[in-house]
């Protein structure tokens, strides 16, 4: 489980910005605190033997900042939504997507408030619809309106990072928000979901978050990325063979809501909400293998329809790589 700028992760952003210390390089990874299998294994350390860093891990805010950084270079490795993605390659970042982090589902979804007379899509006509914009939920949020013949005059895009959104949301001063977990939860306690990301994709819209590095980063850190990979993998993998062993009271689940801040109650349900691809999946031709620059260059193309960005390139397989998923198999 496009986004353009996220607070996210998804859903969703993870960085890995290159510090420089003695002995092992201290790599600084940064995250929105998404919760995920993954963050069981940074919670755990699991990261810094198979890739020889000496791994910190720091939240940010957005994929804004994740394209700032990843453009003066102050950061080599980050996990960035689909729409942001899109638009850094567009504007001709040096970035290159090496991994799936997670296929958005229904994680990310357009909740609406309890009075606020939402029904149906059609119903959002003249209402107030918060969103990170330039966001994975910002895009979806854009294929909902176009599913429903609903231009960007006949809504009110109100721009909001979650924190905002949960705060407004208790003031009534939205009537609707497209948005990720946690925050989805706290006001799914007074709202409804009406439509998921995984609806959107269906439509035409897909979102995911993935996995990007500068290619000269990535090329004199070779083991490193692929150290990477697996670990991700494992954790992944972890949970996958084991889903139902994934209960609120279950040790991994009470790791991710102490290390994220979310409510272990509410975390299976979240995790529901995402696909988490093994890489022997991520490699296929629907994804990695060239599916996923595809994806990336219709994205582009909307978000250019929608005045979001100037233009959109012609081929997007330059920013996608599937060489350390093969050699991480």
């Amino acid at each position: 489980m496009f986004e353009q700028l996220r607070n996210s992760m998804t859903g969703g952003i993870v960085l890995l910005c290159l510090a420089g210390a003695a002995g092992a390089e201290t790599v600084v990874i940064g995250h929105f605190g998404n919760p995920t299998p993954m963050q069981v294994a940074a919670a755990e350390g699991k990261f810094s033997e198979p890739t020889g860093w000496d791994v910190e891990w720091r939240k940010f805010a957005s994929g804004a900042d994740v394209i700032a950084a990843m453009a003066s270079g102050d950061i080599k490795i980050a996990e960035l939504g689909s729409s942001p993605m899109a638009i850094a390659a567009t504007q001709g970042v040096d970035l290159e997507m090496f991994m799936l982090a997670q296929v958005i589902g229904s994680a990310e979804s357009l909740i609406v408030r309890d009075g606020a007379g939402i029904e149906k899509i059609e119903d959002l006509k003249g209402k107030r619809i918060a969103v990170p914009v330039g966001s994975t939920a910002h895009f979806s949020l854009m294929g909902v309106l176009d599913h429903a013949q609903l231009g960007s005059n006949d809504v009110t895009i109100m721009s909001m990072p979650p924190d905002q959104i949960a705060a407004a949301w208790q003031q009534e001063a939205i009537d609707a928000a497209f948005i990720w977990q946690p925050v989805q939860e706290q006001i799914l306690q007074t709202g409804k979901r009406l439509v998921g990301a995984d609806e959107t994709a269906a439509w035409g819209y897909p979102t995911f978050d993935a996995w990007v590095v500068s290619k000269d980063f990535a090329a004199a850190h070779k083991d490193g990325i692929i150290g990477f990979i697996q670990t991700v993998d494992a954790a992944n993998k972890a949970y996958l063979e084991n889903k139902a062993g994934w209960t609120a009271d279950s040790e991994p689940v009470k790791v991710i809501a102490t290390y994220t801040g979310a409510d272990p109650a509410q975390v299976p349900a979240i995790l529901e909400g995402y696909s988490f691809l093994p890489i022997a999946e991520q490699a296929k031709p629907e994804w990695l293998g060239g599916g996923i620059a595809d994806a990336l260059k219709s994205t582009a193309q909307f978000l250019k329809s929608a005045g979001r960005i100037d233009n959109a390139s012609d081929d997007y397989t330059p920013f996608v790589t599937s060489e350390y998923l093969a050699s991480a198999q």
